[in-house]
Formats: structure tokens, C-alpha cells, sequence
């Protein structure tokens, strides 16, 4: 980006920054997320950070606060009001300790750490003890007069414990309960709905009727010692926070004070999901130094007191530019179209690709080759384009033409009519190959350890596998042809192979990678299987294989021996069980459905698939059947497992929670009875409380097991 270019997009920062604080700050209203805000002021300080010559007087990142919206009377603050800085990571908080300690050199200092509370930052006067005003943050330097409104909230005293005229700040912020009792009088009442608690208590407490505001249910924690006339000041903010309580003013407990930046690090990390349970919404930490003395030393910048920075939780939206738009082949031919995006930090990860889903939502939500996205990341989810903003078009922005050949194989692609993708139709193709090789090692299907994407890179590009089943045929010498192979690495890679030529049944058939076959699908196909074995076993008439230019026999008596002992089958018994059922039969069977059966149907009847079993069969492959299910007492429940567990892996709990009868879900709905939280439980513990399901931890989940 040169000079111009910067200009360019700096002042289209700036505009758009500034509506969208006016939508927020003064209309109480949002069309975008707060973490949305976030990342176009981030662009917008690294811009002006970059080319310091294009900064201005009144640019969003040198003012605080927002413009007054002129329905109450203005008062000019005692001590003025500062931003705080924002830290989006460790990384961020650590480089913050380091610049601070340079301006203390040889002292030690201990930090104060509080919940950072989404609300809307009051300031309220007492004199002689007694309530006299309150305040809005406003510009910084002059607020608004909401006296009447913040009289209402029964957490902000109107006569203090102790005689003292003192200016105080906090937050003041609607419930979680409050915020959802309201939007349902709102939509009752034909009314627009408020976007999210703080805007509805930044709309209540500039309401002009003290009546409305009390009906609301506001509530208020203070942190903040303004001007006072205290015969002894708080030398800590741990202090202050102490003395307020005393005075009767209402205090966040969830306050710590730590002698490390890595304690500091730890108790902000702690609260990514914690923050989850609380009664009030919770966007960050507020980290200060703890010492008042040292916060004086340390001072002011223009906007910020260098003293104290927010850590800001990570934000599952963000904002970026699309660089270009590619197509990515998958393993059943289907083309993805992919937005390769500017770097951005998304929900703890740096996010550089997002799914287009399709032609239909590409043109839907008209995304083109340059335009400034929202991106949204939450928990396992791929990313994806949430929204454009159109605001940002400098008319340079290139449309995307969905191509008419697959742009590996130069093949002919086809859209069907009632399907969204365009599929590549030659069953050759490399890419539909190479993915299909990934998905047959993948975790859930044979997880073959050591064989991982690289691996199977170079033995595709030497030539070594062509199919899945060839993979099961290699040998120690083999790798030998591979770089950086050696003895040790083959011989622990060939020895992982021959382990897994005993599976699991479910295993064998998801890494088959038929369309629309998932995990679940795939456990009601083998039972499927199983059932109709043992059902029909006296019906079996003679399999014949060639194998080797000889005839082997598998006679019913041999396959009810296999199947009593040690419930073991072999891929052809599979060929022959689908060869003497119909659709219907499969349509049937609960968790198959019309999709799978016809994709199951379709894939069995390509004489390419038919000889892959064979392939499979003389590579020596056997399939465990399922266990017989007994009932348990979660036969028929559902479970959603979120984080790690700490005494066995997931797939090991998905094993257990199948053999009880039980059903693994990837996604919460209402319908999940369980989820299962363990270390670092992501976004489905949010949206199990959401719901109301219930969540439990790994004992309680031992327990149901037993």
C-alpha cells in the first residue's frame, strides 16, 4: 500500500468509524458487533501508526468517548476522561509490562485486574455524602446530565456510609435477564428490539421519563476515585476498591491483584469462557497498576493513561480484505469457492482464508475481489464472510466468475438443478484424489499415526498410492523413495499401517468419503450391516473371489464362524450384504435417509468402487462389526463434547458414548441432552447455556457411563 492508496483507505476508516460510534454512542443502536469496531480502529491505529503524516486533529483514535446527542444539559467533567488502550492478545499485554517497567526502572510492580463490564461508563458526584449528579462519559472533557435516570438504579447509593464529597466512576449496565425481558416487551409492543444489553442501557438511562429507566432493572459497579475531599487517599487501586464497599458504593468481586505479568496473562485467559456464566455481559480484563505513585510516574499519553490497558477478549468477528477468490476442489468434486483474505486475528487465531460457500451466496451477499468483509470465526467453525462493507468501495473492487472447468483438471463442471454446487464430473481428477487420501487418514476414519497430508503429498507425487487401498499395501522400502526417510521413521510408519488393517466397521465407511456419509451415518450403516448378517446368514450363498488366480470360498458356515467369534467381516461380505438390498431397505434404516442411501447406492454401483474392494479384501483388511448395543442409561441420549478431557481422548469418548447406546452430536440444539465440558471448552459451552442443555464435567460423565 503506498502513500495515496493509505489516504484512501484511512479516511474511509475514519467515516465509517465515526458512524458507526454515532449509531452506537448516541442512537444506541448497532448493525455491526462491538468486536467489529474493534478491528476497524485496530486497522486504523496500525494506518496512522505506519504513515504518522496522515494523522488529523480529529481522527477517531485521538478522541474519547463520542459526540453529545443533545437532549440533556452538559457538564464539564472534574477530572477529564481518558480511553483506554486495547490489547488483543499476550502477546499485547506483555509488550505493554515491558514499555511501563522502562518508566519505573528498578521498581516492582504488582497489577490490579476487573472484570471489563459492557456497559456505558457513568460518573456520579456526591457532596457531604449525598447523591448530587451523574454524568455520561460523553466527549471526555463535557458529559450529559442523566441525573434523573441514574437515580432509579437501586445499586447507586444516594447517601454514601461516610460523609465525603467525591467523584466516582463505573459502569453502569442492563442483565442479562433484564436485557432479554425487555426485547420481548419491545417485539410485544410492535417495537424495535435493542441489539444488545449495552445499548439497551445506554438507550434506558438517556431515557427522558425516570419511570421508564426504573421498570428496566439497571445495575451499576464502581472502580473509579475521581476528585475527592478524603482526609486520606488510597495509595492502591486495591485500596480504592476496598474503600468504596466501606462507603456503601457496589463493587465487581471478580477484582484480583497479581506480583506477575503471567499471572496477570493467566487470570485474562481463564475468563474467555467463564465469562460466559456471569449474569452481566463481560468483554475483557481491565489491567492497572496497582500503586497509585507509580501511576503518576507513569502518566498520560493524548488518549491514554499509560497505567492500565483492556485486554479484550477474542473476538469471533473481524474485519478484512478480500484479496482474491479461488476455487478449492473437494474429495467429492464439489467446488468451493474461498475468499484468501488480508491475516487477521479471529477468535485466538490468525485467520487468511474463508469459505464462499457458493456461487448463489457470492452473489447474495455480492462479494467481490477487494472489498473490506466482516469475517466470523466461533469455536471449530470454519470462517466465513459474514457481510460486506459496502461503504468501503473505491469502485477497483473485481466481480468473481464462477468457472465453467475444474481448475485442476480442465474438465467440464456440472451444476445439477435444485443442488447450490457446481461439481468437477471427472472421476480422475487430482484434486477429488488427493483429498480423498486425506480424508481416508483423517482422525475419524483410519488415523493411521505418522501418515499424515505431507506423507501422502509425496506418495502421490512419486507415484507410490493411487488408491486408498494401495496405501494399505506398502511396504519399508517404499518410503525409501520419500525425502527424509529413513529406516527408523518407514519401519514406524509401515508397522502403524498393518495395525489398522483390523477397523472398526463405522471407521472403514466414513473413510470411504462417500458423499453425504458423515460419522453418524456411518455407525447406522454398520449396524445396518451387522443386523442384516445375522438376519440373513442362512441365505448367504457362496462369495467367489479370484485372488491370486485362485478360487477362494466363503461359504455361510465360515462367515457365521467369523461373525461368532470375533464379529469380524471382510470387505466383500460388505458388497454382498448391499448387493441383496434395495433403497427403500436403506432409506429405512434411522440416521440414513434418502441422501445417503442414494449416494450409498450410487457409489456401490461403479464397477471402479467394486474393484476397490477387492483391492481392499487382497490387501488383507477386515472389518470389526459393531458391538451388540445393550441398554444402558443413555441409550438414545445425545452428547456434545467440548474441550479436552483429561483421562481419555475424544474419539475414545465417542466410542464409549456409541457402545452405550448413546449418540454423538458435533453441533448443540435443543435436542442435545448432554454436553460434555472439559479443559478450554469452547463455543458450544456458550451456546449449551443458551439453550438451557445440560452441561457436565468429565466425572459426572464417567458416572453415566458405568
Amino acid at each position: 500500500m503506498d502513500l495515496k492508496q493509505a489516504k484512501e483507505r484511512i479516511q474511509k476508516l475514519r467515516e465509517e468509524i465515526k458512524k458507526r460510534n454515532y449509531d452506537y454512542f448516541v442512537l444506541d443502536k448497532s448493525e455491526v458487533s462491538e468486536a467489529v469496531r474493534d478491528s476497524l480502529k485496530k486497522e486504523l491505529i496500525e494506518l496512522e501508526n505506519q504513515y504518522p503524516e496522515l494523522i488529523t486533529p480529529d481522527s477517531p483514535t485521538r478522541r474519547v468517548g463520542s459526540v453529545l446527542s443533545g437532549k440533556f444539559t452538559k457538564v464539564k467533567h472534574i477530572t477529564p476522561k481518558k480511553s483506554l488502550q486495547d490489547a488483543f492478545s499476550a502477546k499485547d499485554v506483555r509488550e505493554w509490562a515491558e514499555r511501563i517497567c522502562k518508566l519505573v526502572p528498578g521498581e516492582k510492580i504488582t497489577f490490579t485486574c476487573e472484570l471489563k463490564i459492557d456497559g456505558l461508563n457513568i460518573t456520579v458526584h456526591y457532596r457531604d455524602g449525598k447523591f448530587v449528579r451523574a454524568v455520561t462519559r460523553g466527549n471526555g472533557i463535557e458529559g450529559e446530565d442523566v441525573t434523573h435516570t441514574i437515580k432509579t438504579i437501586e445499586s447507586v447509593p444516594l447517601e454514601l456510609n461516610k460523609k465525603v464529597t467525591i467523584e466516582v466512576s463505573g459502569e453502569v449496565y442492563m442483565p442479562k435477564k433484564s436485557f432479554e425481558k425487555l426485547n420481548k416487551e419491545q417485539e410485544a409492543k410492535g417495537e424495535d428490539t435493542f441489539a444488545n444489553p449495552r445499548n439497551a442501557a445506554a438507550g434506558t438511562i438517556r431515557q427522558l421519563d425516570p419511570k421508564v429507566a426504573a421498570s428496566r432493572n439497571l445495575d451499576a459497579f464502581f472502580y473509579e476515585l475521581g476528585a475527592s475531599d478524603l482526609k486520606q487517599e488510597p495509595k492502591k487501586q486495591e485500596e480504592i476498591l476496598k474503600e468504596f464497599t466501606e462507603m456503601g458504593l457496589k463493587v465487581n468481586p471478580e477484582w484480583h491483584t497479581f506480583k506477575t505479568i503471567d499471572e496477570v496473562i493467566e487470570f485474562c485467559e481463564s475468563w474467555h469462557e467463564k465469562r460466559h456464566d456471569m449474569p452481566y455481559e463481560v468483554d475483557g480484563i481491565v489491567i492497572k497498576v496497582n500503586s497509585k505513585d507509580q501511576q503518576k510516574k507513569m502518566g498520560f499519553t493524548a488518549k491514554f493513561p499509560r497505567f492500565m490497558i483492556a485486554y479484550k477478549f477474542p473476538a469471533e468477528q473481524a474485519t478484512t480484505l478480500v484479496e482474491d477468490i479461488q476455487i478449492q476442489v473437494g474429495r467429492t468434486g464439489v467446488l468451493t469457492p474461498v475468499a484468501h483474505l488480508k491475516p487477521v486475528l479471529v477468535a485466538g487465531s490468525t485467520i487468511s482464508r474463508a469459505t464462499l460457500h457458493n456461487e448463489d451466496e457470492i452473489a447474495k451477499k455480492d462479494v467481490r475481489i477487494g472489498d473490506t468483509v466482516i469475517i466470523q470465526k466461533a469455536g471449530d467453525v470454519i470462517p466465513e464472510v459474514v457481510e460486506v462493507m459496502k461503504n468501503f468501495r473505491t469502485g477497483k473492487e473485481k466481480k468473481f466468475h464462477f468457472p465453467k472447468k475444474c481448475p485442476v483438471c480442465d474438465r467440464n463442471v456440472e451444476r445439477k438443478e435444485g443442488f447450490a454446487a457446481y461439481r468437477c464430473i471427472n472421476p480422475d481428477c487430482p484434486a477429488k484424489t488427493l483429498r480423498n487420501f486425506y480424508h481416508f487418514v483423517s482422525k475419524s476414519a483410519f488415523n493411521i499415526d505418522g501418515l499424515g497430508i505431507k506423507v501422502i503429498d509425496q506418495l502421490v507425487k512419486f507415484d507410490l498410492i493411487k488408491d486408498p487401498a494401495d496405501i494399505l499395501t506398502l511396504q519399508v522400502a517404499d518410503f525409501y523413495n520419500l525425502p527424509l526417510f529413513k529406516e527408523k521413521r518407514a519401519q514406524k510408519i509401515y508397522n502403524a499401517i498393518q495395525a489398522k488393517k483390523q477397523i472398526e466397521l463405522e471407521r472403514f465407511l466414513f473413510g470411504l468419503g462417500l458423499r453425504y456419509l458423515g460419522e453418524k451415518a456411518s455407525g447406522d450403516l454398520a449396524g445396518f450391516i451387522k443386523h442384516h448378517l445375522k438376519r440373513s446368514s442362512e441365505k448367504l450363498k457362496t462369495i467367489k473371489i479370484e485372488k491370486k488366480g485362485q478360487a477362494s470360498l466363503f461359504g455361510e458356515d465360515e462367515i457365521e464362524e467369523k461373525m461368532s467369534k470375533k464379529d469380524l467381516i471382510t470387505p466383500m461380505d460388505i458388497l454382498k450384504t448391499l448387493d441383496s438390498v434395495n433403497i427403500e431397505e436403506l432409506e429405512n434404516v434411522e440416521g440414513v435417509g434418502g441422501k445417503v442411501a442414494g449416494a450409498v447406492v450410487e457409489w456401490f454401483s461403479e464397477k471402479r468402487n467394486r474393484k476397490l474392494f477387492e483391492k481392499f479384501y487382497n490387501a488383507g483388511l477386515t472389518l470389526i462389526l459393531p458391538k451388540e448395543q445393550k441398554k444402558t442409561a443413555i441409550t438414545g441420549l445425545s452428547f456434545v463434547l467440548t474441550g479436552s478431557l483429561e483421562t481419555m481422548t475424544r474419539d475414545q469418548a465417542k466410542r464409549l458414548i456409541k457402545e452405550a447406546g448413546g449418540h454423538v452430536q458435533s453441533a448443540v440444539s435443543s435436542k442435545t441432552d448432554f454436553v460434555v465440558a472439559g479443559v478450554n471448552a469452547g463455543s458450544k459451552l456458550k451456546k449449551a447455556k443458551e439453550l438451557n442443555v445440560e452441561v457436565i464435567d468429565e466425572e459426572e460423565f464417567k458416572k453415566k457411563l458405568t
